[in-house]
């Protein structure tokens, strides 16, 4: 459980990097009034913003005119620090530039464990498909390995109610078609982004099915008696740690998707007889893992693409060329052990200096 999560459940120990204090939006916040072209911005006592240092921090979140609903966080360590929605009502979040980046570098930190780990971390999920198709795990299990398969986000319950756009534990029934052991989900995704993905699993296409016999409108909900209990993100957070061994969430699968999808393309490009330059393969490569993702190529080059990839591509294009575009997930893997490395006996010569 990272410290965001504890800070949220009130854990009073939890403090965030870089000086953060964890906020809220149900907290009084600075809100946002119409005035002819522009806007006046107000404190939470109701008080006029006249400080030039406040209002140049609420000019640098670039919240969009159309955002209605606005609420900007008083301090400017708050790791949110606005929220508001958009034309179609959709909850949107503006964070904290040291939040993103401290949560990209823990992420991106793990991702060489995470990889490591994941060949057992699929077994285990295996045999739990095996089991009674309406019980908690076998659930659970199937959840995660589409995952693995499609990419596609968690969801949150919050999100599915404020935003109708879904992830994988909101899903409803209506949003999967089944045809023999062909499956396809249609839905809205986060930030309205539309999701058609197809596969062939005959194991998920079983569970399906006896899912689809439950009461409700939920897709992946589980028999706990007589009753139909939902699945959540913290359940699917909690079976990642108990099959993982370590602290993974369900963002690591997106990130090592990202990473993998670029990786193979480049290793692709680089295979050609005329390979393209090197800004231009990049280009390609963080546009092929941002369509697997649904995120936009900046988003997905910031937070999706493990930064030892490109920096490796980069210094040793060759080494692309002679990848195995078949074996993406173990040239990955080699890459970050090997970036790992090099940042350790850093780190150590560092200390000897010292």
């Amino acid at each position: 459980m990272d410290r965001v999560d504890k800070a949220a459940r009130g854990d009073a120990a939890a403090v965030l990097d870089g000086g953060l204090i964890y906020t809220q939006d149900d907290a009084p916040g600075i809100t946002r009034v119409r005035r002819g072209r522009g806007f006046s911005y107000h404190a939470p006592d109701g008080r006029l913003i006249r400080d030039a240092k406040t209002l140049t921090r609420i000019r640098m979140l670039a919240i969009p005119p159309a955002y209605q609903q606005v609420w900007i966080c008083p301090k400017p360590n708050g790791h949110i620090q606005a929220t508001g929605r958009d034309d179609r009502g959709r909850k949107q979040y503006r964070y904290h530039a040291a939040f993103r980046a401290s949560q990209d570098k823990a992420k991106f930190a793990r991702l060489a464990k995470f990889g490591a780990a994941l060949p057992e971390m699929r077994e285990r999920i295996s045999a739990d498909l095996r089991s009674r198709s309406t019980s908690r795990r076998c659930v659970i299990a199937t959840i995660v390995h589409l995952l693995d398969c499609t990419a596609i986000r968690i969801g949150n319950a919050p999100y599915a109610q404020q935003n109708r756009s879904y992830g994988l534990t909101t899903l409803r029934q209506r949003h999967v078609t089944l045809e023999s052991s062909t499956i396809r989900f249609r839905f809205a995704g986060k930030g309205g982004k539309k999701w058609d993905v197809s596969l062939r699993d005959r194991r998920v296409a079983r569970v399906l099915r006896g899912l689809q016999e439950l009461p409700g409108q939920q897709l992946f909900g589980y028999l706990d008696g007589d009753d139909v209990r939902a699945v959540t993100s913290d359940d699917i957070n909690a079976y990642l740690r108990e099959i993982g061994g370590e602290d993974f969430s369900a963002k690591d699968f997106r990130t090592w998707c990202g990473t993998v999808t670029a990786t193979a393309m480049l290793a692709e490009l680089h295979q050609q007889e005329e390979p393209p330059a090197a800004a231009a393969a990049i280009k390609q490569a963080v546009l092929a893992a941002s369509q697997a993702l649904q995120n936009t190529p900046t988003i997905c080059r910031k937070s999706y693409i493990h930064p030892a990839v490109l920096e490796a591509y980069d210094t040793d294009q060759a080494r692309f060329a002679g990848m195995a575009t078949d074996d993406a997930e173990n040239e990955v893997l080699a890459l970050l052990l090997e970036a790992e490395n090099r940042g350790k006996r850093g780190t150590n010569r560092q200390s000897k200096r010292g």
